[in-house]
């Protein structure tokens, strides 16, 4: 858990605790439950080998011995009467293995062998990133994640999980993976893990919500006289009308080409927000028929700005 070698000195176990819990401390994740039980194993592990006495009972009897309840003596008697600790013959079904590992722990700490033991102990959750194509989170599908995954010895292994992606994932959303975290210690449950998405932003689609924007360039006379026009939305092309004498930044709206809803509702929409292009280089000539057109636009053009 400190990261350091099992003959770690005391120096080298002081420095990586301090490390470890100004990284992890509350105050500097507020609201991050994986720092925070990342916080609590730090520090439980350097109350144990911090202390000479507890570290000893932990090199010689390994887990069991973190038991508060533990009785290190009546543990060594144990292991002298059955040749070794732990490795004793099997007395499964008469009863003596029960009682000789009820008499390890001192009175109040309840018989059933390695039940009055606290061995269980739920799992840490683990939390990834995971970056995603714009499409592949308004549309779901899976995506390969490896992982380190903490094992209950303290240590850790690579391991690679599949997530399923729900359709209309947000920048910045988690997606929870049951079980799919740290190594619970010895009945104890697995964590869980938490994938958080980071989502690549998209050459002309926008997100709101669940409702999408993408800028159109119309021509001069596609605004001013109508037109059909092609649009891009997340399941293909459609086509779209321009009603004559749309102003530039009007916004069109395509009811239920948005980001489909994780839940099976109502999709968002697809605003199409007109962009006029006008026209450059005009000859002399056509620059002249521009100039006709005046006496058809509006008079209080900019009667707002007054």
């Amino acid at each position: 858990m400190l990261g350091v070698p099992r003959d770690a000195d005391e120096n080298a176990i002081r420095g990586a605790y301090r490390k470890l819990a100004r990284e992890l401390h509350p105050d500097v994740n507020p609201g991050d439950p994986v720092a925070e039980e990342r916080f609590k194993d730090v520090s439980g592990a350097y109350a144990v080998l911090s202390d000479p006495a507890r570290r000893s009972a932990f090199d010689e009897f390994g887990e069991i011995a973190l038991d508060p309840n533990f009785d290190a003596a009546k543990a060594r008697e144990a292991g002298q009467a059955f040749g070794g600790f732990g490795r004793g013959p099997d007395m499964r079904g008469s009863g003596g293995l029960d009682d000789l590992f009820s008499n390890l722990f001192s009175r109040g700490a309840g018989r059933g062998g390695f039940g009055g033991a606290r061995l269980r102990r739920a799992g840490p959750d683990v939390e990834a990133e995971l970056e995603l194509d714009f499409l592949e989170a308004a549309l779901g599908g899976e995506q390969r994640l490896t992982i380190s995954r903490p094992s209950a010895n303290g240590g850790s292994r690579q391991q690679t999980v599949t997530v399923r992606i729900p359709p209309g994932v947000a920048d910045g959303g988690r997606i929870r993976l049951r079980g799919k975290g740290g190594e619970g210690l010895g009945s104890g449950e697995p964590g869980d893990l938490y994938a958080r998405i980071r989502v690549r932003p998209h050459p002309f689609f926008r997100r709101e919500g669940r409702d999408l924007y993408l800028d159109l360039p119309v021509s001069v006379r596609e605004a001013t006289l109508g037109a059909k026009v092609q649009v891009p939305t997340l399941d293909g092309r459609v086509t779209l009308t321009i009603p004559p004498g749309t102003d530039s930044g009007s916004k069109l709206r395509l009811r239920g080409k948005g980001v489909p809803s994780s839940s099976g509702g109502t999709p968002g929409d697809l605003y199409v927000v007109v962009q006029i292009c006008v026209p450059r280089d005009l000859p002399p000539e056509m620059a002249k028929k521009l100039e006709e057109l005046a006496e058809y636009e509006p008079a209080d053009l900019r009667k707002e700005l007054s």
